[in-house]
């Protein structure tokens, strides 16, 4: 049989599946912490080391890692060229906004990705949530599953930060191709931001200081409402490439963006759904005690179409209810995002990361 050389293994779909590749594929996990070839379940000691008590290595050893309080977990660190191809893992919904996820390309100091671990898997209100889209899959009861394409051309380090003072267990597989990297391919990158409240008449800054050229790929939102009444007024702004006051790209209404309309309603009740590109897949009510305010998660990829710039990006998104007499109210509501884009290295610094107290779902 003759080989194809001309594959790389990346940009997988149903289309290229039978074409044949050098790309060699690995997994990183908690029973084979490097990923190396032959190197799996060879554990004597681990989480489930005392389960497996009567029958030895080789059964269930190391399932699973325990990351102590105020400490930082190396996940996987791997020797390039190659891409991330799926991040599986799950932890104590308890952990989802002190577990702080980052991602390292190429042995830079500061991370492209950093993002409490639920929000990147869109579960920002600490709630299990299932979500059903391409990039990102959320299954019972918790199984949190990243298909973000993650090219790397000398290293790739993944870290989760426990940042609260308990220890949590962590379940993870890291699955790789270790593979050549065409030269447009560009670094992944996930940035976090919270505004709890929003302040008047300002607007949530979801992205600000890209520098460089790129594709913005999927927004995140964990949105508290604040007031009663219907919320979703608001413009999603995308400004490129030296727009200052006004942008090139701006939506009609929040639910509109998310790919829904007339403010989700039907038969006067929030309908929630969960789609391959875009959905509004979790409504929380209020319960009437100690839950007092309705929450939301809703999140839109741009796979099939990413927004391009060549220098820089921002991208803003407003909170916007009514008051009487059919006039908008700018509203003060609790908004945390992620943002989720490609672009080239190097990228600017991110703002400040919120503290432990600024995170935390109350």
């Amino acid at each position: 049989m003759k080989h194809m050389s001309g594959f790389d293994g990346l940009g997988m779909g149903l289309g290229n599946l039978s074409r044949l590749s050098k790309a060699k594929t690995r997994s990183i996990s908690a029973e084979n912490f490097t990923g190396e070839k032959g190197k799996g379940g060879m554990a004597t000691e681990g989480t489930g080391a005392a389960c497996a008590i009567d029958l030895g290595q080789g059964w269930k050893i190391s399932p699973s890692v325990v990351i102590a309080g105020k400490s930082v977990f190396t996940m996987a660190d791997i020797a390039g060229p190659g891409v991330i191809q799926h991040i599986w893992l799950t932890c104590h919904p308890k952990a989802w906004r002190y577990f702080i996820f980052n991602i390292y390309w190429d042995n830079e100091n500061e991370p492209s990705v950093k993002v409490p671990v639920g929000d990147f898997f869109c579960n920002g209100w600490c709630e299990r949530s299932n979500v059903n889209s391409v990039p990102v899959a959320v299954n019972p009861a918790g199984g949190f599953n990243s298909y973000w394409e993650m090219p790397f051309r000398k290293a790739a380090k993944i870290t989760m930060e426990n940042i609260s003072d308990e220890d949590v267990v962590l379940y993870y597989q890291v699955d790789y191709t270790l593979t050549d990297v065409p030269n447009d391919a560009a670094y992944f990158h996930a940035q976090y931001r919270r505004s709890s409240p929003l302040q008047y008449k300002e607007v949530h800054t979801i992205l600000d200081g890209v520098k460089g050229q790129g594709h913005y790929v999927g927004t995140y939102l964990a949105w508290q409402v604040n007031n009663n009444k219907w919320f979703g007024e608001g413009e999603i702004k995308f400004f490129m490439d030296g727009d200052k006051e006004f942008p090139t790209i701006c939506g009609t209404g929040t639910e509109d963006y998310f790919g829904g309309a007339w403010n989700w309603d039907q038969d006067g009740q929030y309908v929630t759904y969960s789609t391959a590109f875009l959905g509004m897949h979790q409504a929380i009510k209020a319960d009437g005690l100690y839950q007092a305010n309705q929450r939301f998660g809703m999140y839109r990829w741009h796979i099939m179409d990413p927004i391009r710039f060549e220098d820089d990006l921002r991208v803003t998104i407003q909170a916007l209810g009514w008051r009487s007499g059919r006039r908008y109210l700018p509203l003060k509501d609790d908004i945390a995002s992620v943002a989720f884009w490609y672009q080239s290295e190097p990228h600017q610094s991110y703002p400040q990361f919120p503290s432990k107290d600024d995170l935390e779902v109350i």
